[in-house]
């Protein structure tokens, strides 16, 4: 079940989709930070260094992503470790912060992504790697 290209199945693919709009979607958090400081509605603090602490979490996680399109078996386990962190986030905004309206979706794409990365499929894929160097 590989695809001719890349060599990733495709829910590692389908899951790679996921992660690189997850990391647009952190890039977009970063360009609303420096326009509502731009437009003076931002709330206190260094907007500009939040919004570039944000930027490089999003390159990281289109970096990801990508990896994961051009069929790199070692961006796997980060991605597994990005959803796993999504999931904290998703609790956070269920429970103590009671918004959950954010933390459900979070959280049913972080677990659809999740069941995508840690399949079958995908197991069977990035152990092709492990046998190939052994």
């Amino acid at each position: 079940m590989e695809s001719a290209g890349t060599g990733a199945p495709l829910p590692v693919r389908a899951a790679a989709v996921v992660v690189c709009l997850q990391g647009l979607a952190v890039l977009g958090a970063a360009v609303w930070l420096v326009v509502l400081e731009l437009r003076g509605q931002a709330r206190l603090g260094n907007v500009y260094a939040e919004a570039a602490f944000f930027a490089l979490m999003a390159a990281a996680v289109l970096a990801c992503g990508v990896a994961l399109l051009l069929g790199k078996q070692g961006a796997r386990t980060p991605a597994v470790v990005i959803q796993v962190l999504l999931l904290g986030v998703a609790w956070y905004a269920i429970g103590p912060s009671s918004r959950p309206g954010y933390g459900i979706p979070v959280a049913v794409v972080a677990v659809v992504t999740l069941v995508l990365l840690l399949g079958a499929q995908a197991r069977q894929w990035a152990n092709e790697e492990e046998d190939h160097s052994a």
